[in-house]
């Protein structure tokens, strides 16, 4: 088969993350066959021993929830580049490993490449039947399991953020949960806790002292200041604490207030952006 199609070039790019010209000579040997095709690339490419060595700047986020089990996962699997990061094989890739975490209670990135999949395959053999099609650096950088009540989430379409909330109560609400999921990803500032008691005691006593100084600086009594700090805190604590945000979609209701009509209180969320630390 010497006429190889423009777009079956392209997919096989997009699951493959390689060159074009690349997919179309593997393409061309293959007889148009794709899984041929992928069977070559993998044959042929040969092992790099400085993977290691190499930079993983991009990558993407990927969630599985299994609602019968009450446990889900959010993690980050890292690559080297942008279009690796949304090639079909590494979004599998990035989801099956987050399916692993659920099903094996894995604690770390080294207990997840070493557990085994459904198919008999460890995490770790996952990643390189994937790094042997792809010629790219591929490590698990950080995930979080949680496990009881309900879960929504959200992932960017790029996979370059994501977002998993676990909530309690009488009865899921999938809408709900995903609206919230989204209002996290997109809210400025970004939420860094679910309630205020969750705030860390060395954040609140700096922005306390900020607040105070502001209030002293104009001049006001010690006592006058004191309760104008306060004040200036209930508005920081609205800003950065999220059931006290105003919905992003409707700001005239909080987000605690939209939980606490359908029955229902955060537990935690967790807000990962690839590269950098957020939750």
């Amino acid at each position: 088969m010497s006429n190889i199609s423009a777009e079956a070039v392209k997919k096989l790019r997009e699951r493959t993350g390689l060159p074009m010209m690349k997919c179309k000579e593997a393409l061309t040997r293959a007889g148009g066959d794709m899984d041929k095709a992928i069977d070559i690339i993998r044959t042929e490419t040969k092992a790099d021993v400085r993977w290691e060595e190499r930079e993983t700047a991009d990558g993407r986020i990927a969630v599985y929830i299994d609602a019968a089990k009450q446990t889900a996962c959010i993690l980050e699997l890292r690559c080297e580049s942008a279009p690796v990061a949304k090639s079909e094989q590494f979004v599998k890739l990035a989801n099956d490993l987050a399916r692993i975490v659920v099903e094996k209670d894995s604690k770390t990135p080294e207990e997840l490449i070493a557990a085994t999949s459904a198919d008999g395959k460890t995490g770790q053999d996952l990643i390189a039947d994937v790094m042997s099609i792809i010629r790219e650096s591929m490590k698990v950088k950080r995930f979080v399991r949680l496990t009881g009540g309900f879960f929504g989430t959200y992932v960017h379409h790029d996979g370059s953020k994501g977002v998993l909330v676990q909530a309690n109560g009488a009865a899921a609400d999938p809408a709900l949960l995903k609206d919230v999921s989204m209002h996290i990803t997109a809210y400025v500032p970004t939420p860094i806790a679910a309630r205020r008691d969750e705030v860390a005691a060395d954040v609140v006593a700096k922005e306390m002292e900020i607040a105070k100084g502001k209030a002293i600086a104009t001049g006001k009594p010690a006592q006058i200041a004191e309760k104008i700090a306060e004040g200036q805190m209930k508005s920081w604590y609205a800003e950065h604490v999220l059931i006290e945000q105003p919905f992003v979609k409707d700001p005239s209701k909080t987000i605690g207030q939209l939980f606490a009509a359908a029955g229902l209180e955060v537990v935690k969320f967790v807000r990962y952006q690839i590269g950098e630390v957020t939750a």
